[in-house]
């Protein structure tokens, strides 16, 4: 017993562990740093001395305070109640004419189909087969291979099995095969190869960049109960009752991709692992800001975020109980006086910069998990005196955070845009992933990547099948007429399933790719490629 304390505190660590071991052990030293430190502190625009980059900081900090304090008077949005503050809730905004009937036209175009075809018809339209290669390297050279790889994504995304996939009497969609192509195919570097192929195809539809650049993304879980034994599972009453479970915590940019994504065991706090998730992308350009809810952060995670080139943007549940940092001791910030008494520690911050600089880059060239240091920089409630470096250069920039959020309207709209998103995919995976009550029964942490990362696949798919679509039904309804403008094309979402039968039917049937596309569900008219 002593001995898992000492564990779990990290007092002592087990040689050759994953779970246990030294991770800074891990970290670049000696020569290997000394040669990628150059490149490192160019890609992530840092200095070796810190002194202009915090003063920097520091100049922003003030800067961020004077603009909030000089808006105060008009931003409506922002009181202080009882000297506690408060921020009220964001309205709706109106949309622009005939977005009603814009959406309902667009709605009633896409052609119903069902959701075996929609795959079948997103691997002949993009190559995707070619992503999945043999385990040995080779290409695929078998008759129908997409419609095997097809047939197995449907049950491993749809969570039924190959007992409702295969069909003796069709080459492709026998059990052998399928065991074939599932064992020597389908793996994780393969379908990130996949998603990377489709990220970029999606990107490419001219109604998707009204959605956004890509350069925005969030990350977020969903839960999966897990009746069988299974090493990589935990309990939690709230989302698994008696039961155990894991998370799957998937990353999505704002033209509505899954850019990557990894399995936690059980419930184990979201931030331990997010940027291990931004780190392993399958796609997609580097986001530059990433969304959470507000149970995904502390001023470490802010700190590790800020020094490896993101901007960490969570939604703060409660602003009145938040702290306010500052640089200036002599200053006053009138009615955010109350909340910003505590002072960043510069000092520690330049007595420790070096090391900072040295995990950053270790975070960045994949040398060590940031899952494994957050755990060592704060164990069991005591703070390294690396990790207090961290956690004071993070909370610049988490007060830098929050003061864009009460001076900003739109930047607060922003984060709760995104996390919808995320929210209206995680409904749309449900939708997909219903058998077995959606419940896994993986007994092997590979096994139950396998799966999800099929069902990020399959999500993806929809996404590109239906951008695509909806793309076509744009263009058509400008030709004839109607006046869709960028502003309503924004409004637009490819998170929409109405139109797809996900039940009861397994036929693996191939559209005609080289006529164009379908024809919409009320046009006779084919729309134009």
């Amino acid at each position: 017993m002593r001995l898992h304390a000492a564990l779990r505190r990290r007092d002592v660590f087990a040689e050759g562990s994953e779970r246990w071991s030294d991770p800074r052990a891990r970290l670049l030293d000696g020569p290997a740093w000394q040669a990628a430190m150059p490149n490192v502190l160019t890609s992530l625009e840092l200095e070796a001395e810190p002194a202009g980059h915090l003063a920097e900081l520091a100049s922003a900090l003030e800067g961020a305070y004077a603009k909030v304090l000089d808006g105060l008077g008009t931003n409506t949005a922002v009181q202080f109640v009882g000297g506690r503050l408060q921020v009220d809730k964001l309205g709706p905004i109106a949309e622009p004419p005939m977005m009603k009937e814009l959406r309902s036209l667009v709605d009633g175009m896409l052609p119903r189909v069902d959701f075996p075809e929609l795959l079948l018809e997103v691997f002949d339209r993009t190559g995707l087969a070619a992503d999945f290669t043999h385990i040995s390297g080779a290409d695929a050279r078998m008759d129908d291979f997409a419609v095997s790889l097809c047939g197995l994504l449907v049950a491993e995304a749809c969570n039924v099995g190959l007992v409702p996939i295969e069909k003796p009497n069709v080459p492709a969609l026998t059990r052998a095969r399928l065991q074939q192509v599932d064992q020597r195919y389908v793996r994780g570097e393969t379908i990130a190869a996949a998603n990377a192929r489709l990220i970029a195809a999606q990107a490419e539809l001219g109604v998707v960049k009204a959605w956004g650049s890509g350069h925005i993304a969030s990350a977020d879980g969903l839960r999966f109960v897990v009746p069988v034994q299974n090493l990589h599972t935990g309990h939690s009453p709230l989302y698994f009752g008696r039961q155990r479970g894991a998370t799957w915590l998937n990353v999505v940019n704002d033209q509505v991709m899954g850019i990557g994504g990894l399995v936690v065991p059980g419930t184990l706090r979201d931030l331990l692992f997010i940027l291990d998730a931004i780190f392993n992308l399958d796609g997609g350009p580097k986001p530059e800001t990433v969304i959470t809810d507000t149970a995904s952060y502390s001023d470490i995670v802010f700190g590790l975020f800020a020094i490896c080139g993101y901007q960490f943007s969570p939604r703060i549940a409660d602003l009145a109980d938040t702290r306010l940092w500052r640089t200036n001791t002599r200053a006053v910030y009138g009615p955010l006086e109350h909340m910003s008494r505590h002072t960043v520690r510069l000092d520690r911050i330049r007595a420790h910069w070096g090391d900072m600089v040295r995990v950053a880059g270790s975070l960045t060239t994949g040398s060590v998990r940031a899952y494994d240091l957050i755990r060592m920089l704060s164990a069991d409630g005591r703070t390294t005196g690396l990790g207090e470096a961290f956690a004071h250069y993070g909370r610049i920039f988490k007060t830098l955070h929050l003061l864009q959020f009460l001076h900003d309207g739109g930047y607060r709209r922003m984060i709760g845009a995104q996390l919808n998103v995320q929210e209206a995919r995680h409904r749309l995976a449900r939708k997909i992933a219903f058998g077995n009550r959606g419940q896994l029964r993986q007994r092997y942490r590979e096994g139950m990547e396998d799966q999800l990362g099929a069902l990020g696949l399959a999500l993806n798919a929809v996404i590109w099948w239906n951008s695509l679509y909806i793309d076509a039904a744009v263009s058509e309804l400008r030709e004839q007429g109607f006046p869709v403008t960028e502003e309503m094309c924004a409004r637009l979402s490819p998170i929409c399933y109405d139109h797809i039968n996900f039940l009861g039917r397994y036929a693996f049937t191939r559209a005609d790719v080289t006529s164009g596309l379908r024809t919409f569900h009320d046009s006779t008219r084919t729309p134009s490629s």
